[in-house]
């Protein structure tokens, strides 16, 4: 080995090495490495920072912030309000929430997929009376599965492309992975919808780790021309059953009317009294179309041009609105906020919340200009609650918001548009229309992602410039000597798949896929189903909690331990390679 193969070799295995201990955090492994690389001489100065201008990168990140608008626009609770029904049976569940969460990773990136249905699971086990451990583990591992179907599902994918531009010309397309992730994915879905779930450990109601979450009395009003004017209150339960909304009663005219008031026809101006946490609150009201507050109060808050946020606050015996009310200190109209609901733990709210004078300990729900909640909690004088991302769902533009995002998908995969070009015209798009305040877009991009690519990538065409991935692939090929095609691939997925299952799954593929290269090289035989391998077997990360963001996501919120997700995900992977290894052969014959 030459000396700069040496240096890089021991920069990866520090790598390795540092991100199996986990004592710090990945981005600032992969930047260091990177650094000590360039001041080593075994990565050029003039490439040190050209893997955050990669389209890998560009990609990943604006994956992130398009499905921050689809969030915001509504179109994810469109389709889980639609399909998804807690008196469903546990098998049944886990399938259509499996089905729903693949479909979604594989135009989504599949960490954004699992965030968003990952509360919708928790809530539907709520419901049940379930433990989350028993489905959340199954979402993941279905978000995960999903993403291999098409370039844009998970960053392996979308690497791979890269490096395939790199070494033949041409970059994979949209949906050249469909033919052998979209296999595998199937095969996988029905493992872990008809087996896989029995063998995940049921601790009982202490592993549903989600932890507990305000009930707000809150109100809604029925606007001007509402398609609900008209019907009777109670037509409005089964939307509020699967929102996990309690309906209690509705005001008319300044009046509470006492009880559900259930056979009241609904009019123009009514306003719903209900109890439920905000992101219940949210999907109900995107659902039903429903204004936040009465038509003056609406009007302050829609005034707002940088978008809107939801902020929660505890009240002190000090604060200012303490003993007051929002509607007598002038909230609205002093700072542009609506107070949307009030939580009073045992006791109960009979007047119309802005009416209702707050008393310290509550907590309040309120609805303000973006960037304004601090100003607007220090004027209060309250204390804000932990952040947790509560947002304002802009459903009038849920189709504008699918429509946009399906034609950039169309130019990409009929090559109209190079795909990051694509998707950054339809963030560009999004912020124009106010799907996505132009505040946000920095918000919901993973950073630490970022940094990792565009250190890893680096390092990777380091190694290969330097010959280190020639000399691992002939180290695979000399092992594999004489064995058929099959049985070599077969040593590459499982080679890869261990990697990923201790490692970024990004890392991993930025390693193996020029080894997968230089094997077909030397072999004289296509590369593409070598690197249809690496990209299915890096994707396959189900036997630890850090092999895939998304396990570790699950983590805590489903009670698991270390050793839980290997009993599940070891017969998952052996499956995988089965099924994976024909398709491969029939659809990217050497």
């Amino acid at each position: 080995m030459t000396t700069d193969q040496i240096i890089l070799f021991a920069l990866f295995a520090a790598v390795f090495a540092f991100l199996l201990w986990g004592r710090f955090r990945y981005d600032l492994v992969a930047f260091s490495a990177l650094m000590i690389g360039v001041v080593l001489g075994v990565v050029p100065v003039k490439d040190a920072f050209s893997g955050f201008g990669h389209p890998a990168t560009i990609v990943v990140a604006l994956v992130l912030v398009v499905s921050a608008g689809l969030v915001r626009s509504g179109a994810v609770f469109l389709i889980t309000r639609t399909l998804v029904d807690a008196s469903r049976g546990l098998g049944s569940h886990i399938a259509l929430m499996g089905g729903i969460g693949a479909v979604l990773s594989a135009f989504m990136n599949n960490v954004a997929a699992l965030a968003l249905l990952m509360p919708v699971d928790i809530q539907t086990a709520r419901k049940a009376g379930r433990a989350a451990g028993l489905t959340l583990m199954p979402l993941s591992f279905a978000t995960i599965l999903g993403g291999m179907a098409t370039l844009i599902g998970t960053p392996p994918n979308i690497i791979i492309a890269s490096i395939r531009a790199e070494a033949v010309g041409t970059p994979f397309a949209m949906f050249d992975f469909a033919p052998v992730g979209g296999v595998a994915a199937i095969a996988g879905l029905a493992f872990v919808a008809l087996v896989g779930w029995r063998l995940i450990p049921d601790r009982g109601a202490q592993a549903a780790g989600a932890e507990a979450v305000a009930q707000y009395i809150a109100e809604l009003t029925v606007p001007q021309e509402s398609p609900h004017i008209g019907k009777r209150l109670a037509e409005l339960d089964e939307t509020a059953e699967k929102t996990d909304v309690a309906i209690l009663g509705l005001i008319r005219d300044g009046k509470r009317r006492y009880g559900r008031a259930a056979n009241a026809i609904l009019q123009a101006g009514d306003t719903l009294v209900m109890e439920a946490v905000p992101e219940a609150l949210d999907e109900f009201r995107a659902a039903l179309n429903l204004d936040f507050s009465d038509t003056r109060r609406q009007e302050v808050v829609t005034a707002a041009g940088e978008g809107l946020e939801v902020i929660e606050v505890v009240v002190p015996e000090s604060a200012r609105i303490t003993g007051r009310t929002a509607q007598g200190l002038g909230l609205a109209w002093r700072q542009s906020a609506v107070l949307m609901g009030i939580s009073r733990q045992g006791r109960r709210i009979t007047k119309q919340v802005r009416k209702t004078e707050v008393e310290p300990g509550d907590i309040l729900l309120l609805l303000c200009p973006r960037d304004r909640g601090p100003d607007v909690t220090d004027w209060l004088g309250c204390l804000p609650l932990a952040e947790r991302g509560l947002n304002v769902t802009a459903n009038d533009k849920v189709w504008l918001a699918i429509g946009l995002f399906a034609a950039a998908v169309l130019a990409a995969s009929i090559g109209l548009l190079y795909l990051p070009i694509a998707l950054g015209l339809v963030v560009v798009a999004y912020v124009l229309t106010k799907i996505l305040p132009i505040a946000e877009i920095y918000d919901h991009i993973e950073w630490p992602v970022v940094v990792l690519l565009g250190s890893m990538i680096p390092l990777g065409a380091a190694l290969e410039s330097a010959g280190g991935t020639q000399l691992i692939a002939g180290s695979l090929i000399s092992l594999t000597q004489g064995l058929p095609a099959w049985a070599i691939l077969t040593v590459l997925m499982v080679v890869t798949m261990t990697l990923s299952d201790v490692l970024n799954n990004t890392a991993t593929t930025i390693v193996a896929a020029p080894v997968g290269i230089q094997m077909a090289r030397t072999l004289e035989v296509s590369p593409d189903p070598f690197l249809m391998a690496v990209a299915v077997a890096a994707s396959s990360a189900f036997l630890t909690p850090i092999g895939h963001k998304n396990n570790t996501l699950i983590l805590g919120p489903g009670g698991y331990r270390f050793g839980d997700y290997w009993r599940i995900g070891l017969p998952l992977e052996v499956l995988i390679v089965a099924v994976s290894i024909p398709a491969i052969l029939i659809f990217w014959p050497m």
